[in-house]
Formats: C-alpha cells, sequence, structure tokens
C-alpha cells in the first residue's frame, strides 16, 4: 500500500506534468486559430476519435464499457457519474469567457481556489473510489499553502494581471465563474474514479472525453455562428497532439484518485503543472521568462503535498 501511495504522488506530479505541456499546445493552436474554444474541441475531439479506434479493435476494452452498463443497469452507478466531461468543457468555455477580463492571474487563483476546498469536501463525503477521508488540520493546512503557492507562481508569471480593464463589479462577479470551475474539476476527479473502478481507466477516459467533447461542440458552434467562421487550420502535427496528451492523463487520474484520494491528486497535479511550466519557461520561453516568485511558488506546492500526506489522502 505505501509503495502504491509515493506511486500515486509521482503520478499525480506527471500529470500536471502533462497537463502543463497540453496547455502549451493547446494554446499555440488557439493562437493560431483565434479561438481557444476550437482548440479544445479539436483537442477532445480527437482525443474521442483515437479512443473510438482503440475500443472498436479491443474486445477487452469493450468488456469494459458492458461492465458500467451493468453497473448503470443495476444502481452500482448513476447516469450523472458519466458526466465528468463536462467539467473540462465548462473550464475552457470559463477562459474564454473570463480571462481577457479578470486576468489569468485572478483566474487561475479562483480556479484553483475552488478546487482544493472542493476536494477536501469530496474527500471527506467519499465520493471517490478511495472511500472517506476526515478533514484534519494538516489537510486544511495544505490546501490553504497550496493557494498561497499558485497565488505566487501566476503573479510571478503574470505580472500580477488580476484585472486588467472593466467594471470591477462585472470582473468580480465573472470570478464566479472559474471558482465553479475549479469545484467541478475535484468532483470530476472522484467521478471518473468511480466509473474506472467499475470499468476500467480507459472505459472512463471514453465517458470523459465523450461527454467533454459534447459540450465543446456545443460552445463552438455558438462561436462559429457569431464569427462566421473558423479560421485555417494550421499544418504543424505538433499542434494536435493536446488530445493523445490528455487520454493520458485522464486515465492515468482515474488510477490515481484511488491511491491518494481528491485533494492530493490534486496537490501534486497542481506542483506538476507549475514545475513543468517553470521547465517549459527556461527551455521555451513565451513570455517574460521565469521569475523567482514562480520558482518560489512552485517549491511550495511540493511543501503542501508533504503535508497532506502526512494522513490518509
Amino acid at each position: 500500500m505505501a509503495v502504491r501511495r509515493w506511486l500515486g504522488l509521482v503520478f499525480g506530479g506527471s500529470i500536471g506534468a502533462a497537463v502543463a505541456t497540453q496547455s502549451r499546445i493547446n494554446g499555440e493552436l488557439g493562437a493560431r486559430l483565434h479561438d481557444g474554444i476550437a482548440a479544445a474541441t479539436i483537442s477532445f475531439g480527437s482525443g474521442l476519435l483515437m479512443l473510438a479506434v482503440v475500443f472498436a479493435c479491443s474486445g477487452r476494452l469493450r468488456a469494459g464499457v458492458g461492465r458500467v452498463r451493468a453497473a448503470l443497469a443495476s444502481g452500482e452507478l448513476r447516469w450523472g457519474q458519466l458526466m465528468g466531461g463536462l467539467s473540462g468543457g465548462y473550464f475552457v468555455a470559463c477562459q474564454g469567457l473570463t480571462v481577457a477580463t479578470i486576468g489569468v492571474t485572478a483566474f487561475t487563483v479562483a480556479a484553483v481556489a475552488g478546487q482544493l476546498v472542493s476536494s477536501l469536501v469530496v474527500d471527506r463525503l467519499g465520493w471517490g473510489p478511495g472511500g472517506r477521508t476526515p478533514v484534519t488540520a494538516w489537510r486544511v493546512g495544505a490546501a490553504l499553502l497550496g493557494l498561497v503557492a499558485v497565488l505566487l507562481a501566476v503573479v510571478g508569471r503574470n505580472g500580477g494581471d488580476s484585472i486588467p480593464g472593466g467594471h470591477a463589479g462585472a470582473s468580480a462577479l465573472l470570478v464566479v465563474l472559474p471558482l465553479v470551475a475549479g469545484i467541478l474539476v475535484a468532483w470530476q476527479q472522484a467521478v471518473n474514479g468511480r466509473v474506472g473502478a467499475v470499468g476500467g481507466p480507459l472505459t472512463a477516459t471514453l465517458a470523459n472525453f465523450a461527454t467533454g467533447t459534447a459540450a465543446l461542440v456545443a460552445v463552438e458552434a455558438v462561436v462559429l455562428v457569431r464569427r462566421g467562421g473558423l479560421a485555417p487550420l494550421p499544418s504543424e502535427p505538433w499542434l494536435y497532439v493536446g488530445g493523445l496528451i490528455g487520454i493520458s492523463f485522464v486515465a492515468l487520474a482515474v488510477a490515481v484518485v484511488r491511491w491518494i484520494g481528491v485533494l492530493l491528486l490534486g496537490l501534486t497535479s497542481v506542483a506538476g503543472q507549475l514545475l513543468a511550466s517553470v521547465v517549459l519557461d527556461l527551455v521555451a520561453p513565451t513570455g517574460a521568462g521565469v521569475s523567482s516568485l514562480a520558482v518560489i511558488g512552485c517549491a511550495l506546492t511540493f511543501v503542501a503535498v508533504a503535508l497532506a500526506a502526512r494522513t490518509r489522502g
């Protein structure tokens, strides 16, 4: 059990690194298309297509889908637990709707705050596959430290662009949207883990990509009607690997959440994401480079992980 727990912490960090890499790729694709939601739709859609091909070729994976159907019929699973991918679609839509008004810093801090608080609640209620985990002073302290670490890191990387313009009251209301998105991320990890415990990690990943793609296609359809069409697609193949990366970290998260719980998964993935962002800024800079605050924030997330790991995560 101890070995699995340590592996879960390492894999959680790997998930965060994969998220950071996917974000950089999808961000570049969105900039080329001048449409971040279109980039996310392509990422989700390509991932869903790859999963569909893999499932079509594997009887063992299709058997996992059958087990999920049987669990739905028996009441072991509920239909709502297959909707985890809606969280990803909502998260990306929130980016497009709010970042230009409230800034990257406010968006990131609000989303992480929602995720960490929700993770404590989800673990306490036992919604994830690992059962109930009590709220302790160590876990609350770890969540607060993780939030402070993210605040330092994003201020260091983005220059504190919390509310770059617009009406302050409207901006404050828009902060609620990424806060809710973060809350839903913790719920997504819990329900995906439940589905994965029945049908396997890839079956849960398939459900996640199917619902996420459906949500993003609906949102992007509205965007395209308003804009009048999509910009020409770039030709570089590497801009289209975001879906493959997404499959890897969603499937890995489905397995890892059973080992370490929702809060530790959230903290380790945030730590991995910040570390990967610092490394990417060093080897492939896109802005002002690496700041000391970003490095300090990254280091503090690992301290937060250590605090949360003092109790069952």
